[in-house]
């Protein structure tokens, strides 16, 4: 019998977030961010699920390439733009939109004769990664608007603090003061900001994590803005074990009982994807119930208190993130975010895509 750990992805929930996406900026066409094999949720189901968004963005072009193949004929905005010459041929080729954030690539524009395509124009507004500095992006814009390659000229940044209240106020203002009176589409909006920072909305959106039904804030849930978990990492308890008082658990011994306990050990490790430093106490839930994690997480397998889940026994359903405990929550128990772990899921655990319908209220 094969090991009994999948990791599967909702097109129903993802369909849900998008149309929360939609209703939170109305007037704004959606960029679906699809980076990093979306999410972790799978590429294709990621196509499924956002039917009904205006575009996709990435930055691989192999995904790209995979989307055209798949069917996808909406526009596809690569986020990092070009990374070399032969890029902007490959996005003339299959149709795609090419984000620009330093002069080479601008060069690289110039030297094409092929099909020209739209670009954006990407500002740094202190985020300090990717972004012409302020100075520049007069110059640059009116060297790509005489540009024959580029068919459209977009303006658009990236918030470093749009999780964190008025985090994005000033950035936005730099934004509009250096590009008032510029022709083009205007994109600012990442997640936190498409849920929080109406006035940031503008042509286009581009939200991400949101998408997948995690939150891009230390102190809001999900579930809070109406948004569905679309992964579910479930697995099994392969075991399980008495303790007494004294008796400890796992490496380390870092967990000792101090009464009778009974325990469950999870198919589950950090060879999964399963953040290793997730302490003692980390939701997790057997048989639907929540309940915590106990010791290290192991390569392969952690441990549980079954004590809640008295019911509990070898084979009882495992989750360790999705609808009953969210991804978020396992995330800030172990130090990181829910991007991380979705993004860290591995190779060996099974894929599933369940295509059921959005849920609607009764």
């Amino acid at each position: 019998m094969s090991r009994n750990l999948i990791a599967t992805t909702s097109t129903g929930a993802l369909a849900h977030n998008l149309r929360q996406v939609r209703q939170a900026a109305p007037q704004a066409k959606i960029w679906g961010v699809v980076k990093a094999n979306a999410y972790g949720h799978g590429l294709l189901a990621a196509m499924a699920g956002f039917a009904e968004a205006d575009g996709l963005a990435l930055l691989e072009f192999d995904a790209a390439l995979a989307l055209r193949d798949a069917g996808w004929t909406r526009p596809i905005l690569m986020i990092e733009g070009p990374f070399e010459p032969a890029d902007v041929a490959l996005a003339s080729q299959a149709g795609l939109s090419l984000v620009i954030h330093h002069v080479e690539q601008v060069a690289w524009l110039e030297a094409q004769c092929h099909a020209p395509v739209p670009v954006m124009l990407k500002l740094n507004t202190g985020l300090n990664r990717l972004g012409l500095p302020l100075s520049a992006v007069r110059p640059v814009h009116e060297r790509l608007t005489r540009c024959p390659a580029a068919a459209t000229v977009g303006l658009m940044t990236h918030f470093a603090n749009a999780d964190v209240t008025g985090g994005a106020l000033a950035p936005m203002q730099q934004f509009d003061e250096v590009t008032a009176g510029l022709p083009g589409m205007r994109s600012l909006a990442n997640s936190a900001a498409v849920l929080t920072l109406q006035r940031s909305h503008r042509d286009w959106v581009r939200p991400g994590i949101i998408l997948y039904g995690a939150t891009p804030f230390a102190d809001r849930s999900a579930a809070s803005f109406g948004l569905r978990a679309a992964m579910r990492l479930a697995g099994s308890l392969i075991s399980v074990q008495d303790l007494r008082p004294g008796d400890s658990v796992g490496y380390g011994s870092t967990f000792t009982a101090t009464t009778a306990m009974r325990i469950g050990i999870v198919n589950c490790g950090y060879a999964d994807g399963y953040p290793r430093l997730a302490p003692t106490g980390t939701p997790i839930a057997v048989e639907g119930v929540r309940t915590r994690t106990l010791g290290r997480v192991s390569m392969d397998m952690l441990a549980v208190d079954l004590d809640p889940v008295p019911q509990a026994r070898v084979g009882s359903p495992v989750e360790l993130w999705g609808g009953t405990v969210s991804v978020d929550e396992v995330a800030a128990a172990a130090g990181t975010i829910g991007y991380d772990l979705l993004c860290a899921v591995t190779a060996r655990v099974k894929r599933a895509v369940a295509h059921e319908l959005e849920r609607t209220a009764a």
